[in-house]
């Protein structure tokens, strides 16, 4: 493999436009090639982006020689499909979060790279930001002591007038899978598996989670009190509590530039971690990176985190009934 990764991008939607845009920023990039279901649509993306290969199947795209990873944007409902597809044509897969519909998606999709020694990653693209890295390596050090009680919040107001997929089943709608996996994700990276999950949320007419509120107890009893919602703008925040201080990333806490460190003894040290483009770039880079040294899975997301992070989105659907026509 040359130093140079060839990427292609399975689907067009508004996230592979990000991911698009993130690859221009990213060294050792180059996206050559992008997957429709026409095509009218690959060559309307293709454009934009100067993308020569354009393609109007996923089928075509796996197949196209000239690529060297896949990443899948097409909503959570085809998450397994498109993996599975790549992954049986030898292709390396970014895949957008959350990983899977359900923990049993997930597994099926790790099982298959594992038996074809293909890398798989959850595309949790927060994980990578230069925040959120310092962040790791802060916990590491026991900035604040050990972390007690973790706070976050991500809500946005749609409608399905204007944004219909996040209120459609049979898409995987609902506030929970779209914008919940990420403070649930955060808090999974702090803690590690809940040994709880408790949570409410609001149904809307389709019977999607339109607005979530959710406990969750870890083995030493940490708590996370996270939030999340489609038909509200929220604070968008998180809070890191220990028995020595706390720290507050500043909203919108999953792309953050800045955080605050406030310490029991009074002192307060505001640290910005600024970077160019629209930070996907980062998660691009960790899978490069890992493509080239021939690694199977990330550190900073393994694999079995990610299949751990499915099994909690599951276990707070089945509390409120929420069911997909795939699961």
């Amino acid at each position: 493999m040359s130093d140079l990764i060839h990427w292609g991008i399975l689907g067009t939607g508004a996230i592979a436009r990000k991911f698009a845009a993130g690859l221009q920023t990213t060294p050792g990039a180059k996206l050559l090639a992008v997957g429709s279901r026409t095509q009218a649509t690959a060559e309307e993306f293709g454009r934009q982006f100067d993308i020569p290969h354009r393609h109007p199947t996923y089928e075509a795209l796996v197949n196209d020689p000239v690529v060297d990873a896949i990443y899948i944007a097409t909503p959570h409902s085809c998450h397994q499909e498109n993996a599975l597809l790549a992954l049986s044509a030898g292709k390396p897969v970014l895949v957008e979060k959350p990983f899977a519909i359900n923990a049993a998606q997930a597994e099926t999709v790790i099982r298959a790279a594992c038996a074809k020694k293909l890398l798989v990653m959850e595309a949790m693209w927060t994980r990578f930001i230069p925040l959120h890295v310092h962040l790791r390596q802060m916990l590491r050090e026991g900035i604040i002591g050990p972390v007690r009680l973790l706070r976050a919040d991500f809500g946005f107001q749609a409608a399905p007038a204007t944004n219909p997929r996040l209120f459609d089943p049979a898409l995987g709608g609902g506030a929970l899978l779209d914008v919940g996996v990420y403070p649930i994700s955060l808090a999974s990276m702090v803690f590690g598996p809940p040994a709880r999950v408790t949570g409410m949320a609001r149904l809307g007419v389709t019977r999607v989670d339109e607005q979530d509120a959710m406990v969750f107890s870890h083995p030493q009893g940490e708590l996370a009190l996270l939030s999340c919602a489609i038909t509200l703008n929220t604070t968008l925040d998180a809070t890191l509590i220990g028995e020595r201080g706390f720290i507050r990333i500043h909203p919108p806490f999953w792309k953050s530039k800045a955080m605050t460190v406030t310490l029991d003894d009074g002192s307060e040290q505001v640290l910005e971690f600024p970077y160019e483009g629209n930070g996907y770039q980062f998660e691009a880079l960790e899978f490069q990176a890992l493509l080239r040294s021939r690694q199977t899975e990330s550190p900073a997301m393994p694999l079995d985190e990610s299949l751990s992070i499915m099994k909690t989105l599951d276990a707070l659907r089945a509390q409120w009934g929420v069911k997909y026509p795939m699961d």
